[in-house]
């Protein structure tokens, strides 16, 4: 059954103005040969009902009998002129044939009175039969008569529809025309675009099964707009954070250069070392951004809670160097959909903020809370360092952005930046506020309770 529905539509054009014409003029072709099955049988019907009464009447005018010596055929009569095409005989009750129409008729006599068919001469002929005192009179017709009358009367009545047909082939065709129209006039818009053109479609008066695919087509404008505008500020900003560390190495490395003496080329050597690390790390954590904000959202299930613990694992030499406790406090166990990778590159770069923030000896803790089923799923990391101002907060979220008040602390802004559109990925929120406990950032990450629903 698949394979003829897909031989079926293989044969069908691709064209939708070829489609729809083609299933009209299919449609007008089909209620042309229904009505005239309709008309045929309708006229059959009539043209039984009037013959039958014609030879009801015809037989109920030869009651009064004929003469036992009456026949049928004068003198002169050339029997290749008689009509076979409705026959008159009367027999007597002795089954004597008294009076025939016409010669050689070859019709049964038979018992059976008032209408009966039987096959004589090659054809099927309609026979009454009615018995008198003395006489039993047959009137037959030929129902090829009948047949033909009745299709006369079909062919009569399908003569207007078949010189209706080229206009409304026509009518059909101007109205699929107009009616594809604003489809093609949308094509032309497109057509005419240039390739930055992202401005939406304009989608008056268009049909209504079409409007819906326009609109569509307007929000992916707008989605791949917001997408090259988004690119075009990360560049821009990209650019300007590369210019000042490509110029300090350069700076550094001319230093190594003019060095007089070994222990000045070791310390410009561990200057340009320094740079360089900072340079790569900057490089990465641009990377990791643009992978994080062009990647499609994840569905499968993760564990928060073993997340957290590689991400701790990631950090504790950097955490172990600065004499930080960074560690795991007692978490549930959560499951949200996302991907485990990228929530361990969020948790990972909370967790480097809070480290580089937090003076030496200083502690970081994070911690997984699992509310009710149903309910959001809220992962914390708080420090011991000096916080974000409440007013610098909402700022520091936003890429290349540094608020923080440790001048020691170098970064790109972009540790934050990178957990937001993780965050933004997952269908959660970060919020930032103070540890009231460590006395720090707190920040909070918000998994909504519909996306761990749809992810389960």
């Amino acid at each position: 059954m698949a394979k003829l529905s897909r031989a079926l539509h293989g044969l069908l054009p691709r064209s939708l103005r070829m489609r729809l014409l083609a299933f009209l003029l299919a449609a007008i072709v089909l209620a042309g040969a229904v009505q005239g099955a309709l008309a045929y049988r309708g006229a059959l019907a009539e043209a039984d009902a009037l013959f039958d009464y014609h030879m009801q009447q015809t037989a109920l005018a030869l009651r009064s009998g004929l003469p036992v010596d009456a026949q049928g055929l004068g003198p002169g009569l050339d029997p290749e002129d008689e009509n076979h095409e409705f026959i008159v005989q009367v027999w007597t009750n002795e089954g004597l044939r008294i009076f025939e129409s016409a010669v050689g008729a070859d019709l049964p006599q038979i018992a059976v009175l008032g209408f009966a068919n039987v096959q004589a001469r090659g054809g099927t002929y309609r026979v009454f039969s009615l018995q008198t005192r003395a006489q039993v009179i047959q009137v037959a017709q030929n129902m090829a008569v009948r047949q033909g009358m009745a299709r006369s009367l079909a062919l009569r009545t399908l003569a207007p529809l078949a010189f209706m047909a080229p206009l409304l082939v026509l009518a059909v065709w101007w109205g699929v025309s107009r009616s594809l129209a604003p489809v093609e006039r949308v094509r032309r818009q497109l057509a005419q675009r240039q390739a930055d053109d992202l401005s939406p479609v304009s989608e008056a008066q268009l049909p209504d099964e079409v409007q819906p695919l326009v609109s569509e087509l307007n929000l992916l404008f707008e989605r791949v707009q917001r997408a090259f505008e988004t690119q075009q500020h990360f560049v821009a900003d990209a650019a300007h954070e590369l210019r000042s560390p490509l110029a300090a190495l350069r700076l550094q490395l001319q230093g190594l250069q003019r060095a007089s003496d070994d222990a000045a080329r070791a310390a410009a050597a561990e200057r340009l070392s320094s740079g360089i690390d900072r340079a790569t790390r900057l490089v990465e954590q641009l990377l990791a951004l643009a992978r994080q904000e062009a990647a499609a959202t994840p569905t499968e299930p993760v564990d928060l809670r073993a997340v957290a613990q590689l991400a701790l694992a990631d950090v504790a030499a950097a955490a172990q160097a600065r004499g930080t406790d960074a560690g795991l406090l007692d978490s549930d166990a959560a499951t949200v959909p996302g991907n485990a990778e990228a929530l361990r590159m969020l948790v990972r770069n909370l967790l480097d903020n809070a480290i580089k923030y937090t003076p030496p000896g200083g502690r970081v803790d994070v911690q997984v809370r699992a509310e009710a089923p149903g309910h959001a799923v809220r992962l914390t990391v708080e420090d011991s360092g000096p916080g974000i101002a409440p007013e610098h907060r909402d700022r520091a979220l936003q890429r290349f952005v540094r608020v923080g008040s440790d001048s020691a602390a170098t970064g790109s802004g972009l540790g934050l930046a990178i957990v937001q559109a993780i965050a933004q990925r997952h269908g959660a929120a970060v919020e930032l506020g103070a540890s009231e406990r460590l006395g720090g950032l707190r920040v909070v990450v918000v998994f909504a309770p519909e996306n761990i629903a749809a992810g389960a």
